[in-house]
């Protein structure tokens, strides 16, 4: 359950702590006094979008933190899917910066997330029903999932999801062979055409590169010959000069000749003499540079000839032989397919078949589930409506078959007759906002017993309610909160005397600053607060006592 909430610099809140219990907790205050910042609050520490207009004017941050306590296994699964890890008395604490510089900073028990992190686990903590979600109500693409959640096994529509997606993959795949066949014979002659000329080629890794460098060599062969006729001449010298090999092999003898005397002079010899030795190799390896760079003219116009169809091949098929061999590959598989494609379509068909009959077949177990739940869940919701002042609206789970989708072959929309005799018509049509409230609060009353949420939050469910009918919703907020921690903004006082815990959103001026405050009311406090929403702003002995008597017959006498 939420534990704790703390907010500071979110619009006109300074700094607020939040301890909330066990139980059924509302939040009253006066118009604008804040109350919707502490569900924008949440929001963004669940993870959902947030604008930075939410950061308190004059401040360059706002920060949210979440503490929660005794979360279930469904949490704790998710958190080592994720990589974190709870408390060690189990409390799990979610936080989320704001800053205006755009940044975004999440934590999960003091760790680094993402939002999407804490979207995760926030669809596992909490559930926010507001005004918006009344409105959903009149959407039929979301009744499917109430009635899931009530009596459709999760592992059925998995599998169902798993067979329905093998489906459409296998369609999609001979879906891509059933071209016509002229399409066909242009593909192949196209094909065809393509590979032979690159067949035809002998194409070879590396080609490219090693016939550029060849080309540049011969190009410049006059150069190369002439720098290194200048190194042979300095290493073996010219007529009547003696080369560098020459002079340094007498050196070498003179100090042999020398080292007979001075042992000095025997030990750089041998150091000449290597040096000799070195510079009679690199006369050789001259010698055999000359003979590589013989200049033949067709040999030149072959190479030219040669990269000129390389690079003509590489305009169509790849900069690089590499990429045009990648590219001839492609090609013969693709002629493949096609050749064989009659082959593969008859195979894929079959394949799609079976992959179509296995999710009919789950399809109609998912329908059959659907319709057996259908009518258990329209009883409840009809007890439950009649306990919330609404005892002639017939409530109808309308099932209608259509073509496969991903959530199975059926069409689920829920439909409302409020008079008896009526035909039962779609929400939108008939239901009024207050009905809607009423008619959600009746779904989440049905599903309390399946949903693994712990804490609900409701957000002005009794808009458009009044008199005995908004005191069925106190009680039926009351009877949820048995179960589950129930968090309630209302101004109706007959919601507000049966909560557990009752905290008042308070806004102040001080300085020219506009500042919200959050308080947990004693007994006092809260009588004074019924009758304040009773009376207005005029409070009287009469209010006050008829404040302490909803407390009392609330069950929360002093």
């Amino acid at each position: 359950m939420l534990s704790q909430l703390y907010i500071e610099n979110i619009a006109v809140i300074e700094k607020a702590s939040i301890e909330f219990q066990t139980g059924f907790n509302v939040l009253t205050g006066e118009t604008g006094a804040g109350k919707s910042i502490l569900i924008d609050s949440l929001h963004a520490v669940l993870g959902e979008r947030v604008s930075k207009d939410l950061i308190r004017t004059g401040a360059r941050s706002a920060f949210v933190s979440a503490a929660f306590s005794n979360i279930n296994e469904a949490v704790e699964k998710k958190l080592e899917e994720l990589g974190y890890v709870p408390e060690e008395d189990g409390t799990l604490i979610l936080q989320r910066e704001i800053s205006m510089d755009s940044k975004k900073a999440c934590r999960v028990n003091g760790r680094p997330a993402t939002v999407s992190v804490l979207r995760e686990l926030g669809s596992l903590l909490i559930h926010i029903h507001g005004q918006h979600e009344s409105y959903g109500l009149l959407s039929p693409e979301s009744h499917m999932g109430y009635l899931d959640r009530m009596g459709v096994p999760e592992t059925l529509l998995q599998q169902y999801r798993e067979a329905y997606r093998r489906m459409l993959r296998i369609k999609k795949e001979r879906d891509s062979f059933e071209i016509d066949e002229a399409q066909k014979a242009r593909q192949i002659d196209l094909l065809t055409y393509q590979i032979d000329e690159l067949e035809q080629a002998h194409l070879q890794p590396g080609e490219q590169e090693a016939l550029n460098e060849q080309r540049k060599m011969y190009r410049n062969s006059e150069k190369i010959a002439s720098a290194l006729q200048l190194v042979a001449e300095a290493l073996d010298g010219e007529e009547g000069s003696v080369g560098a090999v020459s002079a340094v092999s007498s050196a070498a003898n003179a100090l042999l000749e020398a080292g007979h005397y001075l042992p000095d002079a025997a030990v750089l010899e041998e150091r000449v003499r290597s040096l000799c030795y070195e510079l009679e190799d690199c006369s050789a390896e001259i010698t055999r540079l000359f003979s590589q760079i013989e200049y033949d003219p067709e040999e030149l116009e072959q190479i030219e000839a040669r990269l000129d169809l390389l690079y003509r091949l590489g305009l169509k098929y790849g900069s690089s032989t590499e990429e045009m061999l990648n590219y001839l590959e492609t090609c013969r598989e693709q002629l493949r397919k096609i050749e064989l494609s009659n082959e593969r379509i008859a195979q894929l068909t079959a394949a799609y078949q079976e992959a179509k009959a296995e999710a009919v077949c789950y399809a109609a177990k998912l329908s059959q589930h659907r319709k057996e739940t259908a009518a258990l869940f329209s009883a409840r919701v009809k007890q439950e409506l009649s306990f919330l002042n609404m005892p002639h609206v017939d409530f109808v789970v309308a099932q209608e078959e259509t073509a496969l989708d991903s959530n199975g072959c059926d069409k689920i929309q829920f439909l409302i007759s409020t008079n008896p005799g009526e035909p039962a018509k779609p929400l939108a049509r008939i239901a009024s906002g207050g009905e809607l409230s009423r008619i959600m609060l009746a779904i989440k009353t049905v599903l309390a017993g399946v949903d693994q949420i712990h804490t609900l939050i409701f957000d002005e469910v009794d808009t458009g309610i009044s008199g005995s009918a908004a005191q069925k919703v106190g009680l039926k907020l009351k009877e949820v909160s048995t179960s589950r921690q129930v968090i309630c903004v209302t101004h109706l006082a007959q919601i507000a005397a049966l909560a557990n815990h009752h905290f008042l959103i308070q806004k102040n001026v001080r300085e020219d600053k506009t500042y919200t405050e959050v308080h947990a009311l004693t007994h006092e406090g809260r009588k004074r607060e019924l009758a304040r929403i009773i009376g207005g702003a005029e409070m009287t002995d009469l209010t006050l006592q008829n404040a302490e008597e909803m407390l009392r017959m609330a069950g929360n006498g002093a």
